[in-house]
């Protein structure tokens, strides 16, 4: 029987939901103390084991997309509808919303927490890159990023694969290693959701960066899925 679309759009709420709030929230709660804090590897094995845990959890349910520019591809490879890609991205804009307030709530019972300062770990390229790199830099990087990731779930993801059952885990792991190179020079976003529910709440320059972490990851994404549909999955 399948999935009706209102459980489909539960899931991805939740699981965006929390994907931003683990993720985000390992720079925010876990990662802002160099000495004591997981670090940047830390918070990339976050991001990545947030996305493992919620394709074990709901990818039966709506097949763990968390991410509008995974949902795009997938409609761009010929493999989910138009129609019901807009209530998925939907419900993932609004899990990364509720997934940053939540984080908000958290982190402001820290004395000393100022959202101005502190952040809720938004994106950024200039002076709110994590190492200073430029727009051209990042918007280079998060179209790359985004490719190399879809690259993965297309094919981890493939009726062809026979390692299929494995493919929540390469998928996360894949994410791990494009936020051990990438946050330097974005903090990573590869996921427009993730990128528009803190720059929301934080406001201010994030907001307007924000085009920047829409457009590449949906052209990178675009771009990965033209490849994988009409080179490598040919019949």
């Amino acid at each position: 029987m399948e999935t009706n679309i209102f459980t489909k759009f539960t899931a991805e709420f939740l699981g965006t939901l929390i994907l931003v709030l683990m993720g985000c929230g390992s720079a925010v709660i876990a990662g802002a103390n160099g000495m004591t804090g997981v670090g940047l590897l830390g918070i990339s094995f976050a991001f990545g084991l947030a996305v493992v845990s919620m394709a074990y959890a709901v990818g039966h349910i709506s097949g763990c997309h968390l991410n509008p520019a995974i949902t795009i591809g997938m409609v761009v490879a010929g493999r989910m509808k138009g129609s019901e890609a807009a209530i998925y991205i939907i419900a993932q804009i609004l899990g990364a919303i509720a997934g940053a307030g939540i984080l908000l709530l958290i982190a402001s019972g820290r004395d000393g927490y100022n959202i101005t300062v502190n952040g809720l770990g938004q994106n950024g390229y200039g002076a709110l890159s994590p190492g200073h790199y430029n727009l051209q830099s990042g918007f280079i990087a998060e179209a790359i990023f985004t490719f190399i990731f879809l690259f993965v779930i297309f094919g981890a993801t493939s009726t062809k694969n026979i390692y299929g059952g494995f493919a929540g885990i390469s998928i996360g792991l894949s994410l791990v290693l494009i936020n051990i190179v990438g946050i330097p020079v974005t903090g990573v976003s590869v996921n427009p959701a993730r990128s528009i529910g803190p720059a929301l709440l934080v406001g201010g320059e994030a907001i307007s960066q924000l085009w920047l972490f829409i457009v590449a990851p949906v052209l990178g994404s675009i771009v990965s899925a033209v490849v994988w549909r009409y080179v490598l999955d040919k019949k």
